[in-house]
């Protein structure tokens, strides 16, 4: 522990320069005609500024030592020095001490103030003398404690305060945080759904060709067509993307292309061929209206499940079933296990991104083998439950 602090000290250098200042002027009161010598109250006056080092380091103990010295001078005729430095002890203890030494020094303040106010009444005979003397004492000793106590409460406030905002300061970043890496996650999915099913399409068509060099022009030319309108609609849906992207479209800029939707599934899974699998799809009951959030989670989980297909299934056939029930959407994807493994190398972002689409709609995701063919089965519901 410090023994003081530089303000500290340069307080207690201050007070007591001032008050041998006031000891020249005679800013004191004396009990009888006979002088005091003055080395008495240098001594009172230096014990006093001695204790004033201990004001923020051990202001108890700082208290402790200046109480003496206080009554002392008091003994010898009370000087407004000494008064006004033990009046800064009682502030500083109360402050910077225990919080409950203000609320015990208060109490003992106020007893010796109302006792020095009944003992001056009872020694002088005299109710205004009791009440000069109760006044001045409790200037002195209660008045210091009630300062320090209202700055105490102030600061604590102010502490409070700091605090909350830092708190808040730490939850708002932590939210920005929060919506910047969901944005992004959004941003992955979308930009691994469009892009994937589309150059997996290309890529294993154009492979096609580069294998195939005595294919004949009616082959060459459905591959093109296929690899033509996967571009097509691969920059159809980039452009609506980085129109949604944007913080606003220009004047006269034409609007994005609209989401995909359900309806649009049989041109996807038409799409959806190679020279050894083929893809049919089965739509069960009405689909009604349903929110555009649930709507493309189920055309993106179709189209995903379309891509791992083509570039991991083997021979066969790839079947699609949307099953449209009152408060829900149910897709399943099956298709047949590849035996020589993947034609195009995957990450398993797909996998990854379709379930984090069923998880952000409560819903649920499920994939894997079952009897010999790969299982992709998502339930979307279209109606989020109200919670009691």
């Amino acid at each position: 522990m410090r023994f003081t602090t530089r303000q500290d000290a340069l307080i207690a250098l201050g007070s007591l320069t001032a008050g041998l200042v006031l000891l020249a002027a005679h800013g004191y009161a004396m009990w009888s005609r006979d002088e005091v010598p003055w080395e008495w109250r240098l001594l009172t006056l230096a014990g006093l500024c001695l204790a004033m080092l201990f004001r923020r380091t051990a202001p108890i103990l700082g208290l402790l030592v200046s109480t003496p010295f206080n009554f002392a001078d008091v003994a010898l005729g009370p000087s407004l020095a000494t008064m006004m430095i033990y009046g800064d002890a009682l502030y500083a203890a109360a402050l910077y001490g225990p919080r409950r030494s203000a609320e015990r020094l208060l109490a003992v303040t106020l007893g010796a103030t109302v006792l020095v106010a009944v003992a001056a009444g009872i020694a002088l005979h005299s109710f205004s003398v009791a009440t000069v003397a109760g006044a001045v004492a409790g200037v002195s000793w209660v008045g210091p404690i009630l300062t320090a106590m209202i700055v105490r409460e102030h600061r604590d406030k102010a502490e409070a305060e700091r605090a909350r905002a830092v708190q808040m300061a730490r939850m708002t970043e932590l939210d920005r945080w929060s919506a910047v890496n969901a944005e992004r996650a959004r941003m992955a999915r979308e930009l691994h759904d469009v892009i994937a099913n589309h150059l997996s399409a290309v890529a294993l068509h154009s492979s096609a060709l580069l294998k195939v060099p005595d294919l004949d022009r009616e082959g060459v030319n459905q591959a093109m067509e296929v690899i033509r309108e996967n571009s097509v609609q691969g920059l159809s849906e980039m452009r609506r993307m980085i129109g949604l992207l944007r913080s606003g479209q220009e004047a006269g800029t034409d609007d994005p292309p609209a989401a995909p939707r359900l309806s649009a599934l049989d041109g996807l899974v038409e799409r959806t061929a190679r020279s050894d699998l083929s893809a049919g799809l089965t739509v069960v009951g009405d689909q009604g209206e349903l929110p555009a959030t649930v709507e493309l989670a189920a055309y993106r989980i179709v189209q995903e499940s379309l891509t791992n297909a083509l570039k991991h299934a083997g021979a066969g056939r790839a079947e699609v079933r949307v099953e449209h029930r009152p408060d829900r959407v149910v897709i399943e994807v099956c298709s047949p296990l590849g035996r020589d493994g993947s034609r195009l190398p995957g990450s398993g972002a797909g996998l990854i991104g379709m379930r984090e689409r069923a998880t952000m709609l409560d819903g649920t995701f499920e994939a894997g083998p079952e009897a010999g063919r790969w299982r992709v089965r998502a339930e979307l519901p279209t109606e989020r439950e109200i919670q009691a």
